[in-house]
């Protein structure tokens, strides 16, 4: 087994603290910027599009993200204490909220953009959410959140700053499984635009992002622990159950797709 006891603080100068999560939240944005600038330069979009795109992108993400963590997991609390939503340095973010976030975010982007529909965006935007999605889960396995259940398997790591009762337990580095997860997805999408960017059906893409992402999600969710009390018992918690739509929507997406292609 692996001990973990990294800390989440690279450096800190006064008050002031940079943190691994914060840097590679950032550099999630920053990486994904440059991706697509060349995906935009590529298909000859303005420039100017794409700095709109980035601000939909921020403000979708980070809304979706907090408003889905605050009401699938603890609605209760948020919405008696709504001020509460607003302390994001806090901490709590969904992906599945982000998820819908974007989704909100590039139709209202697709709406004020002529030759931009909603698919053409989303087709090319989940290629960056992807990687995205492994900076994230790689940021979460610095701060030693979102841990998986106990172990005895030989790649078992034990997370030494976990906020557990029993933090010296070996478990499964779940975070570890989406993030790697996350990288495959982003090269298999990445390698399918640079060969067939000019012959996509729209939707493609995205549905494939949708299947195997929510699937991949949905197995790693039976070794993590939940993230709330109230998911104690259930057969299927709420990431499962949030997951399954979205696989849906995949499915329906490339089977569109590949009939249009017909």
């Amino acid at each position: 087994m692996i001990t973990w006891n990294v800390s989440p603080e690279i450096f800190s100068i006064g008050p002031i603290s940079i943190r691994w999560y914060g840097l590679l939240f950032a550099a999630s944005f920053l990486i994904g910027f440059q991706i697509m600038t060349k995906i935009f330069e590529k298909e000859k979009k303005s420039q100017n599009d794409l700095n709109d795109l980035l601000w939909y992108m921020i403000i979708g993400t980070i809304v979706g993200a907090r408003l889905g963590h605050c009401l699938f997991y603890n609605p209760e609390y948020y919405l008696s204490n709504p001020l509460e939503i607003l302390k994001t340095w806090k901490g709590g973010l969904a992906s599945h909220g982000a998820a819908i976030g974007i989704v909100i975010a590039m139709y209202l982007y697709s709406k004020r953009k002529a030759g931009q529909s909603f698919l053409w965006v989303m087709d090319r935007v989940v290629i960056t959410v992807a990687l995205a999605g492994f900076f994230i889960r790689t940021g979460n396995l610095m701060n030693s959140e979102i841990i998986g259940k106990a172990t005895d398997v030989p790649w078992s790591f034990v997370f030494v700053n976990a906020f557990v009762p029993d933090p010296m337990t070996p478990r499964h580095p779940a975070q570890l499984y989406e993030a790697l997860s996350y990288l495959t997805i982003f090269v298999i999408l990445f390698s399918i635009y640079q060969k067939s960017y000019k012959t996509l059906k729209e939707g493609y893409l995205l549905g494939i992002f949708l299947v195997l992402v929510f699937v991949a999600r949905f197995i790693i969710e039976f070794y993590k622990e939940n993230q709330s009390s109230f998911e104690q018992g259930m057969t299927l918690n709420m990431g499962q159950l949030l997951s399954i739509p979205l696989i849906l929507w995949g499915f329906y997406l490339l089977f569109k797709s590949k009939k249009e292609s017909a």
